[in-house]
C-alpha cells in the first residue's frame, strides 16, 4: 500500500474533521465527497455499506466512518491513519475553545457566530439526508422505501430511540439476504 495514500487518507480526515461542524452526521456526506465522487476509491453502493456499518456501531460516527472507510481503503494503516486525522482537529479545536471560552461566552459576536453555523449545519445535515434517501428511492425496491419511511416514521413521529430502529433495519436486512441466498440454492 502506497504512503501516498496513507498521507491522503489522514490529510483528508484531518481536514473534514477540522472544518466540519454539527456532528457526525455532518462528516458522512464530506467522506463521500471526497472518497466517492473526488477520489474514486470507493463506489456510491459500498459507501452507503459502511455508513451502515459506521452507524450501527457504538460511538461518534464521525470517527466510525473515518475508521471503516481507512479499513476499506487500506486495512489497519488505513484506521490508524484515518482516526489521527479525524481526532485530531476536535482534539485540538476544543482544547483551544475551553481554555477561552468564559472569555468570550457573552460576546454578541461569538453568539451570532454559533447562531450561523447552526443553520449551515441544518442544511449539511438535510443534504445527507437527501443523498441516501435519494439512493434508497433510485433502486426502486419497495422493501427498503417502506423501511425508509416506517424509520422515519417511528424516529421523527413516535421517538422510537434510534438504536431499535437500526436494529429492527439490521434484521429486516438480514432476513431478506438469508431468504435470497436460499432462492439461489435452490
Amino acid at each position: 500500500m502506497p504512503k501516498n495514500k496513507l498521507k491522503q487518507i489522514f490529510l483528508s480526515t484531518f481536514y473534514l474533521s477540522a472544518f466540519t461542524f454539527g456532528g457526525g452526521y455532518v462528516i458522512v456526506t464530506l467522506l463521500k465527497n471526497k472518497f466517492v465522487d473526488e477520489l474514486h476509491w470507493i463506489d456510491e453502493e459500498e459507501m452507503l455499506d459502511l455508513v451502515a456499518i459506521a452507524q450501527s456501531s457504538p460511538g461518534a460516527i464521525a470517527v466510525n466512518g473515518a475508521v471503516v472507510v481507512g479499513y476499506q481503503l487500506c486495512g489497519i494503516p488505513g484506521v490508524l491513519a484515518a482516526i489521527s486525522g479525524a481526532v485530531l482537529p476536535p482534539f485540538l479545536i476544543l482544547t483551544a475553545v475551553s481554555v477561552f471560552y468564559r472569555a468570550f461566552q457573552d460576546q454578541f459576536l461569538f453568539k451570532a457566530l454559533l447562531s450561523g453555523m447552526r443553520a449551515g449545519v441544518g442544511a449539511v445535515v438535510i443534504s445527507v439526508v437527501w443523498d441516501m434517501g435519494k439512493n434508497v428511492v433510485q433502486t426502486r425496491d419497495r422493501i427498503l422505501m417502506v423501511i425508509l419511511i416506517l424509520s422515519f416514521v417511528a424516529g421523527y413521529f413516535l421517538h422510537i430511540n434510534v438504536a431499535f430502529i437500526i436494529l429492527a433495519a439490521a434484521a429486516i436486512g438480514a432476513i431478506r439476504s438469508l431468504a435470497k441466498r436460499r432462492k439461489i440454492e435452490n
